[in-house]
């Protein structure tokens, strides 16, 4: 006898539609998301958006007090860019940035050639160099202050030893030295962090080149200037840039060290926007000079995308 057995239809399955679990996905990721966003709103956008608007009011004491800043447009950009006062500042920050990024950076790649070699110790003497990076602003200003003291300083001590000057030295109040002294303190405190960078750039190049041109007998200043320079020019841009960056808004050390005198001899544009905010209580003005501050390294930085762009293109 044969059974015969049907069957059965299967059931349709009902899968539940991924999109509501996707949208609650998303809702997560933007609650994580959203105290770094508050964050950087509330610290970063809106003291951003409050200084762009006071450039373009006339702010004193009474209006911060009582309220009621009026509105004058361009009135406050038309009078720091005929005043001589703001060039002063903005010239003597092009030039301390300047220099200061050149002997930063040039020093940096010098120790970061010397310590890229199979040193004993390296290590070690690595890491202490960047104790000069990792001291807090006011730490290594005031050790420069008391290296340079005319009365105790160790600068005067080591030059009168060797005959070079005769009694003190006041470095800091001469306007032909101050401006000096504060660059290469700056230059002193940005020269480990270049090396950092320009170490990582020099580890990047493979080993083989240096040893296909030796065989080829080029001898090492050849192999730094065909190897070397040219295949760590995108760091070197880079490090040029972020130093460039730090140097111009740098206001702690040129502060602690001499307050932008003597004479204004190192005011600086971050001590003249100080000045005119807390001193004569000129908000507008001082808004102005932040703004300007905020323009020349973004306008830097967009020309440096501008080149990568460039360079990827080829």
């Amino acid at each position: 006898m044969t059974t015969v057995t049907s069957a059965r239809p299967a059931r349709p399955v009902h899968r539940a539609s991924s999109r509501p679990r996707g949208r609650r996905r998303g809702l997560h990721n933007y609650l994580f998301l959203a105290p770094a966003v508050v964050f950087v709103a509330g610290t970063v956008l809106y003291p951003l958006g409050f200084n762009l608007v006071q450039g373009f009011q006339s702010v004193g004491l009474a209006e911060i007090v009582n309220g009621g800043a009026r509105f004058v447009g361009l009135d406050n950009y038309r009078d720091q860019f005929t005043r001589g006062e703001f060039w002063h500042s903005f010239g003597i920050s092009l030039l301390y940035t300047a220099v200061a990024v050149a002997l930063s950076v040039g020093g940096g790649l010098g120790l970061a050639l010397l310590f890229n070699l199979p040193l004993r110790g390296r290590d070690q003497l690595r890491a202490l160099m960047l104790l000069a990076w990792l001291l807090p602003t006011v730490v290594s200003a005031n050790v420069w202050r008391w290296l340079l003291d005319g009365s105790h300083g160790l600068v005067n001590a080591a030059l009168s030893a060797v005959g070079l000057i005769d009694g003190d030295v006041f470095w800091l109040a001469r306007p032909d030295a101050a401006l000096v002294a504060v660059t290469v303190a700056t230059a002193w405190t940005l020269a480990p962090f270049a090396m950092i960078l320009l170490l990582a750039g020099l580890q990047g190049i493979p080993g083989t080149l240096y040893e296909a041109a030796r065989i080829d007998g080029a001898r090492p200043v050849q192999q730094l200037r065909w190897i070397t320079l040219p295949l760590l020019r995108p760091v070197t841009l880079a490090t040029l840039l972020l130093c460039f960056i730090y140097t111009f808004k740098t206001f702690d050390t040129v502060f602690l060290m001499t307050g932008g005198g003597p004479g204004g001899a190192t005011q600086t544009l971050p001590i003249y926007a100080y000045e005119q905010a807390f001193t004569f209580f000129d908000f507008d003005v001082a808004a102005v000079a932040t703004t300007v501050l905020l323009a020349v390294p973004v306008m830097l930085s967009l020309a440096y995308f501008r080149s990568l762009r460039g360079e990827d293109r080829r």
